[in-house]
């Protein structure tokens, strides 16, 4: 019998064989003198796109318990992410990790090990600025099948995009892409989101399904990220659900694997399942982010702080020819967990509001400290091109 990463292999090249070619892009000419020709009115005016990406979504029993209060007895997880909205809703694309599978409206909801969260998570995402989730985790397959196709129905109903899982074969050959506007205007931009995992805590998709949801494996996210190239994406962002859990450094398996950023169809990888924050370094010209932490769970109790911490990472495109883009900027802004009540927490803003208490403050600060020291674990902060919100 093929594996599950050989029916995916195959599936993909062979949807890269029948998918259109690519349409070449002239190179810039040039005067006889070697100097560019003059502006005119049909000359290229680069424009930039920005892409955010969060942590973990988390959905313990306390994070709806809280979104549940804060619908009066309906769920309502918007306000959950209320502080982080201005900064989702600044960036032209906007992309969490869903961890968790969806439970029906009614339920029942549980949480770890083997989790079934309540359906209005895909709303309050969206509503809070996000355009689409990966769902490529090692809890993608807690519920199975029905699992699957749930929260990826939700999802759908709620606007978002979604990519690592499928609820049929046909829907797991095509790459997610998004038609996304960038803020300077013109032309809708084609941006891939792909997302992969290292495994699915000992689940199995159902026999012949194997395709339902995607495993880590170098040749099939390059020949997905081929495809995705072959049917239009002009920029490709790779989640990548790995690592060790509450290590701060990025372990072999990531760092071996950091190079399919080098790939010419690649254009950012985003790193998930840590629950902590992690390094973030650039790497052939493009960034890596290990670990973005969690952006809202309620992981343990006692608190325990470095898994209250996440990043948002957003990073800046430019359109250097016309459907060409390259990456400039990363910039980190740092998150908490705030618990009574439990609110996802932007450190740069609050930290220039001035609402904080002084001891908030303090909080707030050492937070920043910490999370910019686990970023620059491989030096990243010696990049010009890298900085820190606030």
């Amino acid at each position: 019998m093929m594996t599950r990463i050989s029916l995916r292999i195959m599936s993909l090249l062979t949807a890269a064989t029948l998918a259109p070619a690519a349409c070449a892009i002239p190179r810039a000419e040039h005067t006889a003198d070697g100097s560019p020709p003059s502006p005119s009115p049909s000359a290229h005016v680069p424009r930039t796109l920005s892409v955010i990406g969060g942590g973990d979504v988390l959905v313990h029993p306390s994070v709806w318990e809280q979104a549940r209060r804060d619908g009066g007895g309906e769920f309502d997880f918007a306000p959950l992410f209320s502080g982080v909205a201005p900064a989702l809703e600044g960036a032209d694309l906007a992309l969490c990790h869903l961890e968790v599978p969806l439970a029906p409206e009614e339920g029942p909801f549980d949480g770890y090990p083997v989790f079934s969260a309540p359906p209005q998570v895909a709303q309050g995402l969206a509503d809070s600025g996000y355009d689409g989730c990966s769902t490529a985790s090692n809890h993608t397959l807690d519920n199975g099948e029905a699992g699957v196709v749930r929260t990826l129905d939700a999802l759908e109903a709620a606007g978002l995009g979604a990519a690592g899982s499928a609820r049929t074969e046909e829907e797991s050959r095509d790459p997610r892409i998004h038609r996304v506007e960038p803020a300077d205007g013109g032309d809708p931009v084609p941006v891939a989101h792909l997302s992969y995992t290292y495994g699915f805590n000992g689940f199995l998709p159902p026999e012949g399904k194997e395709w339902m949801a995607d495993l880590i494996d170098e040749e099939a996210i390059r020949a997905e990220a081929a495809l995705a190239r072959e049917q239009g994406a002009q920029i490709v962002v790779l989640s990548m659900h790995w690592g060790t859990e509450y290590m701060h450094q990025a372990d072999e398996l990531q760092l071996g694997l950091s190079d399919l950023v080098t790939s010419p169809d690649i254009d950012l990888i985003l790193g998930h399942h840590a629950h902590v924050v992690q390094s973030a370094q650039r790497i052939g010209g493009e960034w890596v982010v290990y670990g973005l932490g969690n952006q809202i769970a309620g992981q343990s109790s006692p608190p325990i702080d470095s898994r209250r911490e996440g990043v948002l990472a957003r990073v800046e495109f430019t359109e250097v020819e016309p459907g060409v883009w390259e990456s400039s900027a990363l910039e980190i802004r740092p998150t908490w967990i705030a618990l009574d009540p439990l609110r996802v927490v932007d450190l740069a803003d609050e930290l220039a509001s001035p609402d904080p208490t002084e001891y908030e403050r303090e909080v707030y600060r050492a937070a920043v400290e910490r999370i910019t020291g686990y970023v620059d674990g491989l030096g990243v902060s010696a990049d010009p091109g890298f900085s820190v919100a606030g």
